[in-house]
């Protein structure tokens, strides 16, 4: 299990993010209004914010609720201003990670997060610390029930995607930024229902942990998905199916 790139972690999050829906949704409608705020309030027209849509349906956000954002980011509903920041530092054991926030006060944020990295044994860096390390890359994510490999390679491929590759019930389309779009478009007429689509960083290398190693990076990870300004955490760890069953296990 690689950081956010394999999808074994999603199930070990899901209770996490089961019991904080409510802070799950406030999160979602942060991303909908700078999206609306940047590009308008038509999915249509606007495809970070009919990316951001479907995110929060697939999370089951109410429909009022993301109506509620839109207006908010194109001025219908009054709204605080976000501000999209890039926060980079290094966990324990040497694990790289990167926080995407959108805050309303980034004072405040810089000192949250600065505290969860210490707390946690790491120290949160200068611009670019760790961010070479990672490469940005449009994800899609499929469920491989009645579908095979060959079909979904052929569609991904044509559309102008760089890879395709069963992970346990789930093909992965991995495929540059800039044809994003096209491959999602793609995928969408070919009737290839889609769990997961998002634009992530993507780590070169990862370093393998431990179960004690495991245990002190997940619970950074965790720590910093908690806060409210934090939209996304990538990280350039690498767990194995056994030391992911026996933390599992602990439970």
């Amino acid at each position: 299990m690689a950081g956010h790139s394999h999808w074994a972690n999603i199930a070990y999050k899901k209770g996490l993010v089961d019991k904080k829906r409510g802070k799950l949704f406030g999160k979602l409608a942060r991303l909908i209004i700078v999206a609306a705020r940047h590009g308008g309030g038509d999915p249509a027209a606007n495809l970070s914010l009919r990316y951001a849509i479907d995110r929060a349906k697939k999370s089951s956000m109410p429909n009022d609720t993301i109506e509620k954002a839109v207006k908010k980011g194109t001025g219908e509903l009054q709204a605080e201003t976000f501000e999209e920041v890039l926060y980079e530092g290094y966990g324990p054991h040497g694990v790289a990670v990167l926080c995407e926030i959108l805050t309303d006060n980034r004072n405040r944020t810089a000192g949250e997060i600065r505290r969860l990295f210490e707390h946690h044994s790491g120290n949160l860096g200068s611009t670019g610390c760790v961010a070479w390390m990672f490469e940005r890359k449009g994800i899609y994510r499929i469920p491989a029930a009645g579908l095979t490999e060959d079909h979904v390679l052929e569609v991904a491929l044509e559309a102008g995607a760089g890879d395709v590759r069963q992970d346990g019930d789930a093909f992965e389309v991995t495929c540059t930024p800039d044809v994003f779009a096209e491959v999602g478009a793609a995928l969408e007429a070919a009737g290839l229902a889609t769990d997961l689509a998002e634009i992530q960083r993507v780590p070169a290398n990862t370093v393998e942990l431990d179960v004690a190693a495991a245990s002190d990076v997940l619970a950074l990870i965790e720590a910093l998905d908690d806060n409210d300004d934090v939209q996304s955490v990538t990280a350039n760890y690498s767990i194995s199916d056994e030391v992911l069953a026996e933390l599992q296990a602990r439970e």
